[in-house]
């Protein structure tokens, strides 16, 4: 297996590490291909000396996505934003972006293409986030019509933006708002397992299936129960303000073109659907994978953001 090369874009990002490690520890070469391969060096040592190879590709720029997929038996695409910013647009990074990488991978003969996306992905969608998803899914199966696509809920794990970013506003902050109320629907999937879905798709374990494979845990959840998880398990005290979507669009466009802004009018429109697998739609049971369950996992990271941080937790055991 020391010879089967898998390339994988986004590879330093939040679920691409994971990949990564995954890939590496099966016996894979593994071609990170990033835009900042310095920023990439604390993926080398997931792996043996040399099995790991980090080089530069951008997305947008056709000769190095096309350098990147050379030699590769499979292809995976991470590559995503949250939010735009410069030249870093959802139409050109998810859309555009994941058809150069998948015909780049047709033309070089590569055998199996892993797109991921998110659940949530519509070509009718009013937020550019979830519709450049739609464009880039069909763009790919266009050039590459064997992809598997994933579609992950809210992924959840150590270096998670989610669950981190209101455990840490709760320390600082006596409210944390509920847009819309808190009532939007989520079926946050632990890290590891999109990761396993993934590795298991590019060894082929796994085909296109009729419909893109839609990769949630095993419970859902409002937003307001998520919320109260964070409060519980840090053990901080802030009240819970409805805030109705009319209120938090207004907010998120007049802060929402700020860098860094905590919330974007695409965001708001996104957080308007509910964030669940569909029935029916093939998901982590298709790759023989049990769901970690958020009360497993969630614990073991946020407790740094209680006032005593890990040391609680000895105390607690101690006692």
């Amino acid at each position: 297996m020391a010879d089967r090369l898998v390339t994988v874009f986004g590879g330093s990002g939040f679920v691409g590490r994971y990949v990564v490690k995954r890939l590496a520890k099966q016996g894979f070469r593994v071609r990170v291909a990033v835009r900042r391969p310095q920023e990439a060096g604390f993926l080398r040592p997931m792996g043996d000396v040399g099995q790991i190879a980090i080089v530069q590709a951008n997305v947008r720029h056709t000769p190095s996505v096309k350098l990147a997929v050379e030699g590769a038996e499979a292809v995976i695409n991470l590559v995503g934003i949250l939010s735009e910013s410069g030249s870093q647009k959802f139409q050109m990074i998810q859309a555009e972006g994941a058809k150069r990488i998948a015909a780049a991978a047709r033309e070089a003969g590569v055998s199996r293409f892993v797109q991921v996306s998110a659940i949530g992905a519509d070509a009718k969608s009013g937020a550019d986030y979830a519709r450049s998803k739609a464009l880039g899914e069909a763009a790919v199966k266009a050039a590459f019509p064997e992809a598997v696509i994933l579609r992950p809920s809210l992924v959840f794990g150590p270096e998670d933006q989610f669950f981190n970013r209101f455990a840490n506003m709760a320390r600082y902050v006596p409210v944390l708002p509920l847009i819309g109320g808190g009532e939007t629907k989520f079926q946050p999937v632990y890290v590891g397992d999109v990761a396993d879905a993934v590795v298991a798709a590019a060894n082929g374990t796994v085909g296109a299936a009729a419909q893109p494979y839609e990769l949630g845990g095993p419970t859902v959840y409002s937003f307001r129960q998520l919320m109260e998880i964070v409060l519980k398990v840090t053990e901080r005290k802030a009240l819970l303000l409805p805030i109705p979507f009319a209120v938090a669009k207004l907010q998120a466009a007049a802060i929402g073109w700020l860098p860094g802004a905590p919330i974007t009018s695409d965001q708001v429109k996104l957080l308007e659907v509910d964030n669940v697998v569909a029935p029916g739609a093939p998901g982590l049971a298709a790759f023989g994978i049990a769901p970690t369950s958020v009360e497993a996992i969630v614990p073991t990271y946020l407790h740094r953001f209680r006032k005593a941080g890990q040391y609680e937790i000895r105390d607690a055991v101690e006692n």
